[in-house]
């Protein structure tokens, strides 16, 4: 869905609620249609969830694409909101349980958010590059970057600004995450959870 009038986020976020129902990305004011979620990239952030939750992060603070984030528009083409596989908010987040579940330039950054990403080049410049940028800038402490095809997974912790390599890791080799270090999981773990079970 595109419509013609160019958009501010303010606008956008005063929408009407049935135009809520779907994702949508505002690039360039223009409001776009999101493809439904990939069965494995669903799979991988819901098992992670899981994992999250058993080591005892509330499971309320643990959001599966649902969760949208107000990102700044660094370069043109770039979407103004993203919706993150998985992303860890803060009780601030949530002080308000009936609200839309939006998180804007305003408010403190969710604590960690998990991409999967998904087969081609724009898919891998988007969720490398774009949105490592961009989640940058917000300030949440830690991105995480699963990915398929070269079945590894990248942590990145933030440091002055930036993201920072923390590990890069496949295999059987223990994921570290400097935000949950309790979270008990392999490259593999993580990799094989959209196979079929």
């Amino acid at each position: 869905m595109t419509f013609t009038q160019k958009l501010t986020f303010a606008d956008y976020l005063a929408l009407e609620d049935s135009r809520q129902e779907e994702k949508l990305e505002l690039i360039n004011g223009e409001l776009i249609a999101l493809p439904p979620e990939a069965w494995l990239n669903n799979d991988i952030a819901m098992f992670v969830f899981l994992q999250l939750v058993a080591i005892g992060v509330p499971f309320q603070r643990v959001k599966v694409n649902s969760c949208e984030l107000q990102t700044p528009v660094l370069e043109v083409g770039d979407a103004a909101n993203r919706y993150p596989d998985l992303v860890v908010v803060e009780p601030v987040h949530r002080a308000h349980p009936s609200q839309r579940m939006t998180i804007t330039l305003e408010m403190p950054p969710p604590l960690w958010v998990m991409e999967v990403v998904s087969p081609g080049k724009t898919n891998r410049d988007r969720d490398y590059i774009r949105k490592r940028a961009q989640y940058a800038a917000v300030g949440i402490p830690e991105y995480v970057i699963v990915d398929p095809e070269e079945q590894a997974v990248l942590v990145l912790r933030l440091e002055q600004g930036e993201y920072i390599e923390a590990g890069r890791y496949t295999g059987e080799r223990p994921l570290q995450s400097p935000t949950f270090p309790a979270l008990n999981l392999t490259a593999a773990q993580v990799l094989s959870a959209g196979q079929d079970g």
